[in-house]
């Protein structure tokens, strides 16, 4: 169930335990309790798309082979498996996967060959993968919508528990397993947060494996989603699949004012979108003269500062703010050749990577 809720209506005189054997929620509950017979993970960093599988080198030679799907979880959350008993999947089919601890319920999101591509684009073949079990039914559907209300419930909860234990943490996102054998909190915080107390607190509410996740502001805006200055849905929150180094030479590059609150997106980092041009302007650039490369003109002597690679225009800088715009065709004849030449190997090779 996606849809938010002001405030925990559920906390009243009335509320009934949940299917799994949660407690109502005690105000005067005594925090640090040690909870018996329950796993707790106590901390993982700084996000699970940060973690590589391993390797197997067998599986590298023979994956190509493979019956392949990418399922999708909540909120974007995808990987890989195997379609072990050959089920005729489509987009959009849900199914139960195996899972780190049990089993997990996810929607195709990719199939065939483009699975295959995918793999291969992202560098991770050979990584272990683990099997489709079969498709979801009917009461597979129910349980899942079940845990989405759960989780809702579970949202405040966990904000109710961080104000008594008075940890600075932001909860982004909560994530129960299919099979409820663990559940994810997703959260931010400025630095390290020492919650042994708080998660077992939390274990011995929810009577589960607790996993707390902190991750970046930019998978928190991930989770999050909105719409970017453009209009749009962000990037990072519809198809965009892993976030690549974002830097201030890649505004320098395209001629963009260097202003941080306008190359900033929803994040506070820069705009992962600077990086979709930057292969064009690199192979324009190699037209042009070096930056900052002096010449001689009839004004003077001066400096290449700015290009206009769309409409093939060099500005010249001679000081006390005065200017002078040439064609890329007159440069050619105040530049010697070399400095071209120069120029195409000026751009390291990972900056767009």
């Amino acid at each position: 169930m996606d849809r938010k809720i002001d405030s925990p209506f559920w906390l009243d005189e009335g509320w009934d335990s949940f299917e799994s054997g949660w407690e109502k929620l005690d105000k005067g509950f005594v925090a640090g309790i040690e909870s018996e017979g329950v796993e707790i993970e106590e901390a993982k960093l700084p996000c699970e798309s940060c973690f590589k599988k391993p390797f197997d080198p067998e599986l590298a030679k023979i994956e190509h082979t493979l019956n392949l799907v990418e399922v999708e979880f909540k909120n974007l959350r995808r990987d890989f498996f195997i379609n072990e008993p050959n089920l005729d999947l489509k987009v959009g089919d849900y199914v139960l996967v195996e899972a780190v601890r049990g089993i997990d319920l996810g929607r195709v999101h990719l199939v065939g060959e483009k699975v295959h591509h995918k793999r291969q684009f992202l560098g991770i073949v050979g990584q272990l993968m683990r099997k489709v079990i079969r498709p979801a039914n009917e009461e597979d559907l129910k349980k899942l919508g079940k845990n989405r209300e759960d989780e809702v419930k579970a949202y405040y909860i966990f904000k109710q528990r961080v104000k008594f234990f008075n940890l600075d943490m932001k909860l982004i996102d909560v994530e129960y397993q299919f099979d409820r054998n663990r559940l994810i909190f997703y959260f931010t915080a400025d630095g390290r947060v020492d919650f042994r107390a708080f998660v077992r607190d939390l274990a011995k509410i929810f009577k589960t494996r607790i996993e707390l996740w902190q991750i970046g502001v930019r998978d928190a805006t991930r989770k999050m989603g909105g719409i970017g200055s453009c209009g749009r849905a962000l990037c990072c929150a519809t198809w965009l699949e892993k976030f690549n180094k974002v830097t201030l030479i890649h505004a320098k590059f395209q001629n963009l004012p260097l202003n941080p609150i306008k190359l900033s997106g929803q994040c506070g980092r820069l705009k992962c979108c600077l990086l979709f041009e930057m292969e064009t302007y690199l192979e324009a650039l190699k037209n042009f003269p070096p930056i900052d490369y002096e010449i001689q003109t009839e004004k003077g002597v001066g400096k290449i500062e700015k290009f206009d690679i769309f409409k093939n225009y060099v500005y010249v800088h001679y000081g006390n703010d005065i200017w002078e715009r040439y064609t890329l065709d007159e440069i050619k004849k105040l530049v010697p050749p070399e400095a071209f030449e120069h120029n195409k190997t000026i751009f390291p090779d990972g900056l767009v990577q």
